[in-house]
């Protein structure tokens, strides 16, 4: 393999699991981010002339240990505190393999730790994606609708507290357990959104995020399964996993929702869906997540019936949207509100929301201008359109965007 491609694919693969395992050990999560990145560059400097290890990630991890171990000399640490330091890793044999160290994974552990009370919650979630999943500053506040710097000295901020409380490096008592859970599942379905609406691209990062953040999902079931909302964001993911067959052509065109052949579901995944959803209800205490569930539960119906349920939809949103108004509960509230009580009235939903809020979301956007495509106003469809496929990131949604932005071009023309 090419040297500089094994080492993206480690980075892609590896990187959460790396900085867990380092700042649960060093107690410094900035320090073990610039560790390893030194390591990421001596892989690209190295592996060229000697080959590319039989494990690259624990040759980084080898890499990274040494590159604390030398800062911690640099900044003179007490011998006895080194010493300690050096002992808690394994022996530097640059050939190791992972089974052989023992390399455990403390990414579910540094979740909590990314929640603990003494962070500001407004940076609970994204101080995860950064650490735990391996976002940039750039990608999280575009997430967030924060400028990338102004996001960058957040994250920094948020990482010295951690060093400087001396924040525990461990999972939280069962007791305390609770208040960080609902951070936690934030972040854990934040960064599966973003692999998840990137995933059909291609890049193997996207399919790597969504899968560690479905195994980060199992995990939390796990280790808390009397917890619903735990049963509700893992049913999400694997419903929204059941379509990934559906969700584009064979030319790998953007195919929306309601056009999807529901034969390319996968019906083991809606399944184990719909029994995650069902061990959730038991509980009688519902959630966001558990609303989100219920929705593409919905949805996957059509698998059966052969059509959708939209007054079970408008039920569920109307729910969801008390319990829970993100802008995205919102957008599809009045897309479904267009479907059972008209078109004027989906419309006018939209007005309702702040402008602030919706002049960078694109689903927005693309919703009105459907509806304004429906109703026939084709001028304001297209200024619409315009706006949508200018916020699109997703190639094929930027196409599929456009494909329907042309069609209102050619039925505006006079007739010959």
């Amino acid at each position: 393999m090419n040297p500089r491609r094994a080492a993206e694919l480690a980075a892609r693969d590896s990187y959460g699991r790396l900085v867990a395992y380092l700042a649960a050990r060093t107690r410094d999560i900035a320090a073990a981010e610039d560790a390893l990145g030194e390591a990421f560059l001596s892989a690209l400097q190295s592996w060229p002339e000697t080959g590319v290890p039989s494990s690259p990630e624990a040759w980084l991890l080898v890499a990274a240990r040494r590159q604390l171990i030398d800062a911690a000399r640099r900044r003179q640490i007490q011998d006895r505190v080194l010493h300690a330091f050096e002992s808690v890793f394994f022996s530097p044999s640059i050939e190791a393999s992972l089974d052989a160290v023992e390399f455990s994974d403390d990414r579910l552990k540094l979740l909590f730790i990314c929640a603990h009370p003494a962070i500001q919650s407004t940076m609970h979630t994204p101080l995860m994606l950064q650490v735990v999943l391996g976002l940039n500053a750039a990608q999280i506040g575009s997430a967030f609708l924060v400028a990338p710097t102004t996001m960058g000295q957040r994250l920094v901020r948020a990482k010295s507290k951690i060093r400087d409380a001396s924040i525990p490096f461990e999972v939280p008592a069962v007791k305390d357990l609770p208040e960080r859970l609902t951070a936690v599942l934030e972040a854990i379905y934040a960064a599966y959104t973003h692999g998840w609406e990137g995933v059909a691209g291609g890049d193997r990062r996207h399919r790597s995020l969504v899968e560690e953040a479905v195994w980060l999902a199992r995990l939390c079931v796990q280790l808390m399964p009397q917890e619903p909302e735990t049963w509700g964001l893992l049913a999400l993911m694997l419903y929204c996993e059941s379509r990934g067959a559906a969700r584009r052509t064979a030319s790998g065109a953007y195919v929306p929702l309601c056009q999807q052949d529901p034969r390319l579901w996968s019906p083991a995944l809606i399944r184990e869906a719909e029994q995650a959803l069902t061990r959730a209800s038991q509980s009688k205490r519902v959630g966001r997540f558990q609303l989100e569930a219920a929705i593409q539960s919905v949805h996957a119906q059509r698998a059966v019936t052969q059509q959708t349920d939209w007054s079970a939809l408008g039920l569920l949103y109307e729910g969801l949207v008390q319990l829970s108004p993100t802008l995205g509960a919102l957008v599809n509230q009045a897309a479904v509100i267009a479907h059972t009580r008209g078109l004027a009235y989906g419309l006018q939903h939209l007005d309702q929301l702040p402008v602030e809020r919706i002049q960078n979301y694109q689903p927005y956007w693309a919703a009105r201008a459907h509806i304004l495509q429906q109703l026939g106003r084709n001028a304001d469809a297209q200024q619409a359109y315009a706006q949508a496929i200018g916020l699109a990131e997703d190639a094929a949604v930027r196409d599929f965007l456009l494909r329907q932005s042309s069609e209102l071009t050619v039925r505006e023309e006079p007739e010959p």
